[in-house]
């Protein structure tokens, strides 16, 4: 038994979408009120009632959320943003105390996933330790929220307001993550992972040890770009790439491998709009007017980091 589950964040993270998909139900000014507000509701019931709901269900429920947010009709309310003045006011206040909550994040994950798999209470754990670090992320922001609370010390209403404006700006785009990493499996599970590894012994030279590295870093980079997620393009690309060639048949590393494989991905989340949560998300939120300026600005650093990576994977997964 576990004190603190992971359905435990879910609902609390169900409880905040239903209040986002709530307030746009009852804002009349909103463009596009009734779509918006099945979009969010839809996604809280997935949050809330997701293991009472049958998969099916869930998975026509999706559906109608991506109808919904490809026919436009999920966008953001007419609430303006706070006045710039005062913004500024509070960012000479408050200085570096800003990011304290930003840095916390990651500090409490960090000793959370290290420590709280461990305390128990009797026969009861705390946390479930196959979960533990995204137990630990999760109570990890819920502190960093308290903390914001405390060195800003807003009124209550203000991270309730500002938390649903900045989703309703990120829009459709927030279920990505999950709709691409799960793609990344049913990929798998069908079979693609052979079929690419097919194409690429018929077409590439794999018996040299340096063009199976560069196949697998290329497949990652390209597949990640198509797919806008490097979590999804993993399970293809290292099944049918990374495991037959730089493994088994040349006998690589495959710590080393799968760690800088995930790496060779990350750098083509930089250099595609299908990243969206990464590279279009930011444009929403500072308005900017090229949508794709952080593309732009990253793809210079991408591609030398991606050749140095994949140089780096060469000489570390053949000799450790």
């Amino acid at each position: 038994m576990h004190l603190i589950t992971l359905d435990t964040l879910y609902y609390l993270l169900g409880i905040i979408v239903a209040f986002v998909a709530i307030r746009v139900a009852v804002d009349k000014t909103h463009p596009t009120r009734v779509g918006s507000a099945i979009f969010w509701g839809i996604f809280a019931i997935t949050f809330l009632f997701g293991k009472q709901v049958p998969p099916l269900y869930v998975g026509y429920l999706v559906l109608i959320m991506v109808i919904v947010a490809s026919i436009g009709k999920v966008t953001k309310s007419k609430e303006e943003e706070p006045d710039p003045v005062e913004r500024e006011g509070h960012a000479v206040r408050l200085k570096n105390k800003i990011f304290i909550p930003a840095i916390l994040i990651p500090l409490l994950t960090i000793v959370g996933t290290l420590t709280l798999g461990k305390i128990k209470f009797g026969s009861v754990q705390l946390v479930n330790p196959e979960n533990v670090t995204l137990i630990a992320l999760g109570l990890a922001t819920i502190i960093a929220f308290v903390a914001a609370q405390r060195i800003t010390r807003a009124k209550a209403v203000v991270p309730i307001n500002e938390g649903s404006r900045l989703l309703q700006a990120v829009g459709w785009a927030v279920i990505l993550p999950q709709m691409l990493a799960a793609l990344g499996g049913i990929f798998s599970k069908a079979g693609v992972g052979d079929v690419v590894s097919g194409i690429v012994g018929d077409l590439l030279p794999t018996n040299y040890a340096f063009v199976a590295v560069a196949a697998y870093c290329i497949g990652m980079l390209l597949f990640t770009m198509i797919m806008g997620n490097a979590f999804a393009a993993f399970a293809v690309i290292t099944g049918g790439i990374g495991l037959p060639l730089i493994v088994q048949l040349h006998g690589g590393n495959p710590a080393i491998m799968a760690a800088l494989g995930m790496f060779a991905g990350y750098c083509g989340t930089l250099m595609t709009p299908m990243a969206a949560n990464f590279n279009i998300v930011p444009t929403m939120l500072l308005n900017l007017k090229d949508k794709n300026a952080v593309i732009k600005a990253q793809v210079p650093i991408a591609i030398p980091v991606f050749i140095i990576n994949m140089l780096l994977m060469y000489f570390l997964v053949y000799h450790f």
